[in-house]
C-alpha cells in the first residue's frame, strides 16, 4: 500500500508562504501538508480506487463532519476519471456522523448518528471515506456495525493515518498520507469546530488547545 510519510522531525513551513485566514495565524505551529499537495495526492487516490473498483456499483460513505472536504475532493477526481478514461464507477452516496473527541483528547466512546441508515447498504460495495485514522477503534466500531448489514464489498480510504502508540493496528485500504502524532487542524479537520475553514492542514499550538476549549 503506497502513501506519503510525514516523518515526526518535519519541520514543515512558514505561513507567509501560503494564504492562512489572519484570525488563525497565531493558533498554528507551521503548515505541515500544503493544500496544492492535499489535491495533487487526493487525485492519486481517486485513480487507485477506480483501478481496484471500476465496474462495480459503488456507494460512497463520508463520514461527517471532518470527512466532508476530502470527500466531495475525491468524488470530484473520481468524476473526471468516470468521463475520461475507459474504466468507470458508478457511484451513489449517503452520510454517516461519528464523535469520539471532546477538545484533544478521544473520550474512547465513539457515538454513532445516523447509524439506523446503514441498513440500506445491504449488499452493496461501500467506499467509507475518512478524513483521518488515529486509534482506529473509531472506524472499526463501524466496520463492525457495517458488517451486520451484510455488504458486498467494504472498503477504507483516509486521507490521514496517524502515527501513534494508541494504534489499535487497524490500517485502511488506501491512505493519502502517514503524519506524525500531533494535533493537526485544516481541510475540514477541526478543534471544537474551529479551522474547519483553513485550507491547508496545520499543527495546532498548545495555546490555541487551551484558547477553543470548550
Amino acid at each position: 500500500m503506497a502513501y506519503i510519510q510525514i516523518p515526526d522531525d518535519e519541520k514543515g513551513y512558514e505561513f507567509d508562504l501560503f494564504c492562512v485566514p489572519k484570525h488563525y495565524e497565531e493558533d498554528l505551529d507551521r503548515v505541515i501538508i500544503p493544500h496544492g499537495l492535499i489535491m495533487d495526492r487526493t487525485e492519486r487516490l481517486a485513480r487507485n480506487i477506480v483501478r481496484d473498483m471500476g465496474g462495480h456499483h459503488i456507494v460512497a460513505l463520508c463520514v461527517l463532519k471532518g470527512g466532508y472536504t476530502f470527500f466531495a475532493d475525491l468524488l470530484h477526481y473520481i468524476k473526471a476519471l468516470n468521463q475520461n478514461s475507459e474504466k468507470s464507477v458508478p457511484l451513489t452516496v449517503d452520510f454517516i456522523r461519528l464523535k469520539s473527541y471532546c477538545n484533544d483528547q478521544s473520550t474512547n466512546i465513539v457515538k454513532v448518528i445516523g447509524g439506523d441508515e446503514l441498513s440500506t447498504l445491504t449488499g452493496k460495495n461501500v467506499l467509507i471515506v475518512e478524513d483521518i485514522v488515529e486509534t482506529g477503534r473509531t472506524m472499526e466500531t463501524l466496520l463492525s456495525l457495517l458488517s451486520e448489514c451484510n455488504p458486498k464489498m467494504v472498503k477504507v480510504v483516509s486521507l490521514l493515518v496517524k502515527r501513534t502508540p494508541r494504534s489499535s493496528g487497524y490500517r485502511p485500504d488506501y491512505i493519502g498520507f502517514e503524519v506524525p502524532d500531533s494535533f493537526l487542524v485544516g481541510y475540514a479537520l477541526d478543534y471544537n469546530e474551529y479551522f474547519r475553514d483553513l485550507s491547508h492542514i496545520c499543527i495546532l499550538n498548545e495555546n490555541a488547545k487551551e484558547k477553543y476549549k470548550v
